[in-house]
């Protein structure tokens, strides 16, 4: 089965071939991702990026590795606040569009090939729902994040603001689609606003960052609730 029919089908692919079907997704739309991006967030992924950096809180020159690092917008903003990013992904056609000079790594984010507490911080930008599993991911970061250390992660959101909910359920359920098929690939942006059933409830996550060893993880609405941002402490 070919990703794009993967994504198309009535249930959502699950375990190697979902991580087939996201790598091969991402490589299709690494060349017009940004263009995307920008149009279908009216530019508010800036503003949840540079939020995410400056949640971090920490001090310059601190080593952080932004994980499914896409172009590398994330590396961008934590090189302009003095810390010293790498670009960790999946995807090598997301990597060869990387723009932000940072260090590249291509590897599965599940099995980062760094030594444990050897970083200061993680970033990782609207890449939650795309992993295979979630809980592996998170016991991961509290392996390779020294005691400290702290981790800020971005993902799409579900409003609990029932008028905002509809009208986000009716954009990102209508309108991205459309504008990923006039601009980039039909069935990644088609698969965009399906790919939020793989995300659990907000509490559901904290608990698992605590379990992971980020004692205060916190959950942070952003616009409304159609973005969300944990972050916490090793």
């Amino acid at each position: 089965m070919s990703p794009q029919a993967a994504w198309d089908r009535e249930s959502l692919p699950q375990g190697d071939e979902k991580k087939a079907a996201v790598r091969a997704m991402f490589d299709a739309i690494a060349p017009r991702y940004d263009l995307v991006n920008r149009i279908m967030t009216f530019r508010l992924d800036v503003r949840w990026r540079r939020r995410a950096v400056r949640s971090l809180a920490l001090p310059a020159g601190s080593r952080v590795l932004d994980l499914a690092s896409g172009t590398g917008d994330l590396c961008i903003d934590l090189a302009r606040g003095g810390q010293r990013p790498i670009s960790v992904d999946l995807s090598l056609g997301m990597l060869q569009a990387d723009r932000s000079g940072a260090p590249r790594v291509q590897a599965d984010i599940l099995r980062l090939p760094v030594p444990d507490g050897s970083v200061d911080g993680v970033t990782c930008g609207f890449a939650l729902r795309n992993l295979v599993d979630l809980g592996a991911f998170f016991d991961e970061l509290g392996r390779v994040v020294r005691p400290g250390g702290r981790i800020a992660l971005l993902d799409v959101g579900i409003p609990r603001n029932r008028v905002v909910r509809v009208g986000n359920g009716i954009y990102f359920g209508k309108v991205v689609p459309r504008i990923g098929a006039l601009l980039s690939d039909a069935a990644a942006y088609r698969y965009l606003p399906r790919s939020v059933a793989y995300l659990p409830t907000p509490g559901v996550m904290l608990t698992m960052l605590r379990d992971a060893g980020f004692a205060d993880a916190a959950h942070s609405p952003l616009s409304g609730g159609i973005t969300q941002l944990l972050t916490g402490t090793r």
